[in-house]
């Protein structure tokens, strides 16, 4: 990459101050919006059930065109693009079911007052969340378009990763990827609670190393190939040497550690909350905060110091996620209820969830606020407290309204009597596009960060209009979409 052109790049993503985060919460919400017209088209119209190429077409214009337009072209007004979504998701709610959805065979109850959960007794623990699928597929289409038209004019930068001090799309975005791999991971959490004998530390820390090789050779990859191509680098994201592969890597072998404190303190929530507030007061009350901020880089611990400390705030946010996941992912909130229904198992999933949104709403207006707290600003590059405060609200409240948007209107996922019948009705609540997305998502994501190199090495990204930024955008994210969609048809999952 010529030198001059390469200034002006790491310039292009330098020194940033963000946005709002009420505006970062509009253009986001694009991603619930565009999933409950999709789940009315679906839940009213069967719309999605011959899914030919019309249904394709559509699914990926509302799930990939509207994150697209609301990060670009609907950037500046994002309530007129949800409210072009939310008016016809309500006008085809109102619309008469189509008679093919009418015919849909009801879900078998056995008979007597408690036959809501005799009749369940049968299905799996952890069954599929369409809810969660679409929470995390979503999470992972605005990443992977992201990463991209960032390089272009076209992309707000307000939107892009705050260079200091402040909130942005991207720094959301960082954070939502690894509170979304929190959230995954919970489920082996929850089955080695329920082993008769559960795992030691050294059999955990042996499988997270295993899982982090991997992790850990896409990062060296990915430096050697920075430095080799004399790419483009912002140096104050994470460091000379260090990148997103990396901190992925460390965070299992971490989290193992972190389970052998589960037994004095038995809930991630709070550990994520005390981790995030030693290492907040480690920065105000030590040189910490201006070591990592200004400090000179004269060998590897501060060649790399933001990578290295920020890493404790990551922790922190999968920890949060690990938090969510262990309520979310079982099919009982409460495992010691033995008489609940499927209404009140989906009412109890409800209630935790808006409560876990309020708490860390609560905990960031605490942090954050200058009048009734303590005054803290959110860093992503320290990975502070307001920045793990933040990352989990907006997750939890994520997770929240994807959850209402399948309940109200596919109530059939949850009250389900057998297995059978809720793999329909969870296949029937799930866009296949979404899904895709989510079945290989680290994969995908990989696939994005390569993609993305091989635009800015071949294009002066710089120098593109609206048209051609947008051509190039709509490219990529249909072949990122055609090859996740492939995968998914043929039943193949990387797992990296």
């Amino acid at each position: 990459m010529a030198q001059r052109y390469k200034i002006l790049k790491e310039d292009f993503v330098s020194n940033l101050s963000g946005g709002h985060i009420s505006e970062i919460n509009y253009v986001t919400a694009v991603a619930p919006a565009a999933v409950l017209l999709w789940s009315a088209l679906q839940s009213r119209q069967g719309f999605f059930v011959n899914y030919g190429p019309a249904a394709f077409a559509t699914d990926f214009l509302l799930n990939i065109g509207a994150i697209l337009l609301a990060t670009t072209l609907y950037s500046s007004v994002p309530l007129l693009l949800n409210l072009l979504l939310l008016s016809p998701a309500f006008l085809i709610y109102l619309l008469p079911v189509t008679k093919s959805r009418r015919k849909s065979p009801k879900p078998q109850q056995a008979n007597g007052p408690k036959a809501g959960s005799v009749a369940r007794d049968d299905l799996e623990l952890f069954p599929i969340r369409p809810f969660v699928t679409s929470y995390r597929g979503s999470m992972m289409v605005i990443t992977c378009i992201a990463i991209l038209a960032v390089d272009f004019k076209i992309f707000p930068r307000r939107f892009a990763k705050v260079e200091n001090w402040g909130t942005s799309l991207m720094d959301m975005g960082v954070g939502s990827f690894v509170f979304s791999a929190g959230v995954a991971a919970a489920k082996s959490i929850l089955k080695d609670r329920m082993a008769e004998k559960p795992s030691e530390l050294l059999q955990r820390l042996t499988r997270s190393v295993r899982h982090s090789l991997p992790l850990l050779a896409l990062g060296l990859v990915r430096l050697y190939s920075v430095k080799g191509l004399d790419y483009a680098e912002h140096v104050t994201e994470y460091g000379v040497h260090w990148n997103f592969f990396f901190t992925l890597a460390f965070l299992p072998p971490f989290v193992a550690l972190f389970q052998s404190f589960f037994a004095l303190i038995p809930s991630f929530e709070i550990l994520s909350i005390l981790l995030s507030s030693i290492y907040q007061l480690s920065l105000e009350f030590t040189g910490l905060k201006a070591y990592i901020l200004i400090g000179p880089r004269t060998d590897f611990l501060s060649q790399n110091r933001e990578g290295i400390f920020s890493f404790l705030g990551y922790l922190a946010i999968f920890l949060a996620g690990q938090s969510t996941g262990t309520y979310i992912l079982p099919r009982k909130v409460n495992p010691n209820s033995k008489t609940d229904t499927a209404t009140q198992e989906r009412r109890r999933l409800l209630t935790r969830l808006i409560s876990s949104s309020l708490l860390w709403t609560l905990l960031l207006t605490l942090a954050t606020s200058y009048k009734y707290g303590f005054g803290l600003q959110v860093s992503r590059r320290l990975a502070n407290l307001p920045y793990v405060f933040w990352v989990s609200a907006f997750n939890c409240t994520q997770i929240t309204v994807f959850c209402l948007i399948e309940t109200v209107l596919f109530p059939g996922v949850h009250k389900a009597s057998d297995r059978t019948w809720e793999r329909r009705e969870s296949t029937m609540a799930t866009s296949r596009v979404l899904r895709a997305f989510n079945a290989n998502g680290l994969a995908i994501f990989l696939l994005a960060n390569l993609l993305t190199g091989m635009v800015n090495l071949t294009i002066n990204t710089l120098s593109v209009g609206k048209e051609g930024a947008m051509g190039v955008l709509v490219a990529y994210t249909a072949l990122l979409t055609g090859i996740a969609m492939m995968l998914d048809a043929r039943g193949i999952a990387i797992k990296i």
